[in-house]
């Protein structure tokens, strides 16, 4: 789903960001990229906590209701995804009994399970900048 955030900057401030369909989920950033990025951690952040407590998840507003409000018709809006937790899926998997030997100790000694070294060792040599945020 698609939410709008909105942008704020006083003079001497950091770039803050809020949510007018999530009241208090705020963040901030010392430059307009990185208020970007928090804002997608931030709203990650919030819905699954909201699902965690088994709360409502609103409906996004539109550009028009959001800008109705004079709190935020100071800032400039942009749009902030969610798309949900990446879902585990589970699958088999063949090798050789002495390949598998080896991995075991490998993972054991990294203190990972079987399958978070698998799936570490294939993202990195996939080349996945990402590969331990989806452990």
């Amino acid at each position: 789903m698609d939410y709008i955030a909105i942008i704020h900057k006083d003079t001497d401030s950091e770039y803050g960001v809020s949510f007018p369909d999530f009241p208090g989920c705020v963040t901030a950033g010392k430059t307009l990229e990185e208020a970007k990025n928090m804002a997608v951690e931030a709203l990650s952040f919030h819905i699954e906590g909201m699902i965690e407590d088994k709360e409502t998840i609103p409906v996004p507003a539109s550009l028009d209701e959001v800008m109705i409000d004079p709190v935020f018709q100071s800032g400039v809006a942009f749009i902030v995804s969610y798309a949900g937790r990446p879902k585990q899926v589970r699958f088999n998997l063949s090798a050789m009994d002495d390949a598998l030997a080896t991995i075991d100790a490998a993972a054991q000694k990294s203190g990972l399970t079987r399958s978070a070294f698998m799936v570490q060792s294939s993202l990195e040599k996939a080349g996945s900048a990402s590969h331990k945020e989806r452990l």
